[in-house]
């Protein structure tokens, strides 16, 4: 005659998981978690920082193109720096414009002027680290027909 073995009783060497075996798996697994969850914080806040970045750099392209524009003995272009606020896609913009003239080593004039612009993005909340400005560097020359010899 055979014997029954009772349903619940499991072959042996084949046990399930204890509690403590499965609290330890989910605590190991909630700290992977939590590392995961402050790395998409990360991504989120670099993302908000590269779109206001790039809305920077397209104010500052907009600033160069139009003192561009502007012949070169034109009053936009004196020596000296600038500074205003601009608004571009519901956001204030620090604009900072610099404009100087360059010379050579021995102090004669290059007919050359070095422009430098600043945009600083001007929000209210969030890190420093998504405030930081973008430059462009652009020099301009006469149109004048000469020798216009650049010694360094």
């Amino acid at each position: 005659m055979k014997t029954q073995t009772p349903k619940n009783k499991t072959p042996q060497g084949q046990s399930g998981f204890t509690l403590v075996e499965t609290c330890i798996a989910l605590v190991v697994m909630m700290v992977g978690a939590l590392g995961l969850s402050s790395l998409f914080v990360f991504s989120m806040q670099n993302n908000v920082g590269g779109a206001e970045r790039a809305l920077a750099m397209a104010v500052a392209q907009q600033q160069m193109e139009r003192i561009r524009s502007v012949g070169y003995e034109d009053a936009t272009l004196n020596t000296g720096t600038a500074t205003a606020t601009v608004r571009s896609a519901e956001r204030n913009y620090a604009v900072q414009t610099t404009i100087s003239d360059e010379t050579n080593n021995d102090g004669t004039a290059k007919q050359l002027k070095r422009i430098t612009i600043r945009v600083t993005p001007a929000s209210g909340g969030g890190p420093n680290w998504l405030r930081t400005p973008v430059v462009l560097v652009s020099l301009r020359s006469t149109p004048d027909s000469g020798s216009y010899l650049v010694s360094e």
